[in-house]
């Protein structure tokens, strides 16, 4: 029992796929799930007439509008290894999920557009990865499209992210003269047009084609000859210990939207790639082969079935062995749940999950109990696994009920949807009014659809424009210090926040009030 246990968690490879908007992600995540046997068709996110729908994108304004804007889980077994990968939201505004996903991960896959480059989004998520030490894959897409030179998007890579990187494999051409890929760790060739029994073609040992082949006569073989000779004397080794401690990024080439060089990603990917790492915690490191169960929740979603009103908690196994019908330890309540309802992913597809190993990602059916960044332990030891992220809103609206008699779905629709952590819910001191913040505008846009169409509720909602939020430490405060520059609230936790209305009127009352100690909940992570 014991060896099996160990078996199946060195056999997990949990990860995440970032990447800017438009980058490829849902695309990857698809051919993914198709070499793994858990769909049987990909269909591509854009396809709005035909009504197929990329698998990842369950909501319904994600079919709308053809980007994802929440984080799905996606399990496969693939080689004797047990995949799961959580596809995150590659919109801004939705940065939050993202950045609690990446907690809940032991690498990343990062997807690069040829012809953009590195974008916006990218660095933002990177800088993420890299300041938690997650080992990081590169994935160049769209090579079937004209884009930048490859030694170009290398240096790209190393400049602006600050890693180093060793290409596993290397385009011969690209655009309309993609020909295939130079394989530098398997020795051999990927045509990219051609038959299953033309599709690999071996290499000598002085990594060239053996005799004639009709690849030989174009001017791209011979390039890329050259290019692979200059990364031979003058690029980085490989090494996979940097692999592992994320200052090394394997690049690989490829096309998600025709499966060209997926597959070869996939498989060198999980040779690579970590199995489940130990996790820091208030009593030290947990390791995720001791006997003890324990997780943590990185995300709520409400409502990932409308008909039935119900609530997940997404949980990172970080050791031990769940059984449904287990009774777990809830530190922050003080108290013990059992967990008979327990699901297994594959996006809006689920099933009953019977047991599930350090590094899965399980779901709990949610009756409210729960919060982000919960832990869940068995045994004698009373620990939290560190905090996760909280973001400090810089958009806010005021919002209420649109008609007086759905005052209950109001409520009932904010409070669930605020529990899922990508808006927050203030109320001011004085007038008891609802304000909402988030990051960014598109959140609003997903609250009010969803409002309406899981709820019921329409809402009106008045724009204050962007504020600087800080968190007060005094415990009692002058409520009369409310004003238009700096509004006083109570965040749902009924701790005090100012709004202020801009940098100035933030110094100015720090001035007149030395006394009181404001902070931003973003500098007071480790």
């Amino acid at each position: 029992m014991e060896n099996d246990f160990i078996k199946e968690v060195l056999s997990r490879r949990t990860f995440a796929i970032i990447s800017h908007p438009d980058a490829g992600k849902t695309t990857l995540t698809e051919k993914l799930l198709l070499f793994g046997g858990a769909i049987r068709d990909a269909g591509t996110v854009k396809a709005k007439k035909t009504g197929k729908f990329a698998t990842s994108d369950w909501m319904e304004i994600e079919k709308q509008r053809g980007i994802s804007v929440t984080s799905s889980v996606m399990q496969f077994k693939y080689n004797g290894f047990q995949v799961n990968i959580l596809d995150t939201p590659g919109h801004q505004d939705f940065s939050e999920d993202t950045y609690r996903t990446l907690m809940a991960v032991d690498s990343a896959v990062m997807i690069i557009d040829s012809a953009k480059g590195i974008e916006e989004q990218t660095i933002k998520l990177f800088k993420v990865c890299r300041m938690r030490g997650i080992p990081i894959f590169t994935f160049i897409n769209k090579l079937d499209r004209q884009g930048k030179p490859p030694l170009e998007l290398l240096a790209e890579l190393e400049e602006v992210l600050g890693i180093e990187s060793y290409p596993m494999n290397w385009p011969i051409g690209m655009g309309k003269e993609f020909l295939g890929i130079y394989d530098r760790y398997y020795h051999r060739v990927e045509q990219f047009r051609g038959s299953e029994e033309e599709r690999f073609i071996p290499l000598n040992e002085a990594g060239e084609i053996e005799g004639e082949h009709k690849l030989k006569s174009t001017g791209l073989y011979d390039q890329t000859l050259e290019e692979i000779m200059l990364l031979n004397e003058a690029g980085n080794e490989f090494s996979e210990e940097r692999v592992a401690n994320g200052t090394l990024t394997p690049v690989f080439f490829g096309s998600a939207l025709t499966a060209f060089g997926v597959q070869t990603f996939l498989e060198t990917y999980l040779r690579f790639a970590p199995s489940p790492k130990a996790r820091n915690s208030s009593i030290g490191e947990i390791d995720p082969l001791s006997d003890e169960f324990s997780g943590f929740v990185f995300k709520i979603q409400a409502n990932m079935n409308p008909a039935h009103r119900d609530r997940i908690a997404f949980v990172r196994i970080c050791s031990g062995k769940f059984e449904r019908g287990m009774t777990v330890n809830i530190p922050r309540l003080g108290k013990q749940l059992k967990l008979s309802q327990s699901t297994a992913f594959m996006a809006e597809e689920r099933s009953t999950i019977e047991e599930a190993v350090s590094g899965d990602i399980i779901g709990l059916y949610d009756t409210g109990t729960y919060q982000i960044g919960d832990t869940l332990t068995t045994g004698k030891n009373d620990f939290q696994f560190e905090k996760l992220p909280q973001f400090t809103p810089e958009l806010f609206v005021r919002v209420s009920a649109k008609n007086v008699m759905k005052q209950k779905s109001f409520y009932k629709g904010i409070e669930q949807l605020v529990q899922e952590g990508a808006i927050q819910l203030y109320k001011t001191v004085k007038t008891d009014e609802y304000l909402l913040g988030a990051v960014g505008q598109l959140q609003f846009e997903v609250f009010e659809h969803r409002m309406k169409n899981e709820y019921n509720a329409e809402v009106l909602m008045e724009r204050l424009g962007s504020k600087i939020a800080r968190w007060i430490e005094n415990d009692v405060v002058d409520e009369n210090l409310s004003s238009s520059r700096s509004l006083l609230v109570k965040d749902r936790y009924d701790h005090y926040v100012f709004l202020f209305e801009n940098d100035f009127a933030l110094r100015w009352f720090q001035d007149k009030n030395p006394n009181i100690k404001l902070y931003n909940p973003m500098d007071q992570h480790d």
